[in-house]
Order: C-alpha cells, then structure tokens, then sequence
C-alpha cells in the first residue's frame, strides 16, 4: 500500500517515533495536570474562607508550577527528538543549542504565543502542534479552577 501521501515512505519511521513521543508527552501532562488539579481542590477544600487571600496565591503559584514542569516535559522531547536524524529540526537565528533553547520553544508554543523567532520543520511539528492545543486546554483548566475556587473564597459575605 503506498502511504506517501500521507507520510513520506521513506521516513515514516521517524515520523511513527514523533507521533509516539507526541502522544506519550501528552498524556503525561495531561495526567500531570489531572492530578495536581486534584491535589489542590483536596489540599485547600473545606477551607474556612478567613485566610483567603493567601490560600489564592498559594494555588496561583502551584498551578504556575504545575505550567512550567508541563512546559519542561515538552521541551526535553524536543530536545531529545532533535537528536535524532530524520525526526526534523528547528528553524531560526540560531540553532536550537541547548535545553534552554528547547524549554524556550516549548514555553512559547505551549501558551499559544508563537514568537516564530525559532520554528520546528519536519515531523517535529506534530509535537508542537499537540503541545499548543493541550497547553491552551490546560490553561483554560486551570483558569477554571481558579474562578471555582475564588467563587467560593471570596463570596461578599466574607
């Protein structure tokens, strides 16, 4: 059966391997997600509302956090992807030289910002294209949870 419209024969290893990656990636922060989420509606409910303020920003930096280990499990598949001939590259001023230069990447497609300052060719681009609607959902999740739990920390009777 000829898949070269779909996937370039020659390289449809490489792009089974990306596809892999960006599936496994996906899960593991959307599972990372589920269960700091989880973490933190059972850490600060049931609460008494007096401290509410510093309740707030402890889950406003928690899910900061929980962001940028998300962010950081995308850029180690990037950088590790890269290593490996065929899967594709990253086009931009510079190479894309370190771990830094790959959490960069991911940090700016994860929030759906796209500087384009460096740009993921080849089959690469499926992980970054899964990585920009899963980080907007996992945004838009943890927006949610924090208007719930303002909603019932900062009610006017308070």
């Amino acid at each position: 059966m000829d898949t070269s419209w779909l996937i370039p024969s020659e390289q449809w290893i490489e792009h089974a391997l990306v596809a892999l990656a960006a599936i496994g990636v996906t899960a593991l922060v959307v599972v990372l997600h589920y269960e700091g989420l989880h973490w933190l509606a059972k850490h600060f409910s049931g609460r008494a509302p007096t401290r509410s303020r510093a309740v707030m920003l402890r889950i406003m930096f928690a899910l900061l956090a929980l962001h940028i280990v998300e962010i950081r499990c995308y850029g180690l598949a990037y950088w590790i992807l890269l290593k490996i001939p065929g899967t594709g590259f990253v086009h931009g001023e510079h190479d894309l030289d370190n771990l830094f230069d790959a959490i960069y990447l991911s940090a700016t497609t994860y929030s759906t910002l796209g500087f384009g300052d460096l740009a993921p060719v080849g089959a690469i681009r499926l992980v970054a294209g899964m990585e920009a609607l899963t980080g907007f959902l996992l945004v838009t999740w943890s927006a949610s949870f924090t208007y719930l739990e303002m909603s019932r920390y900062w009610r006017r009777d308070n």
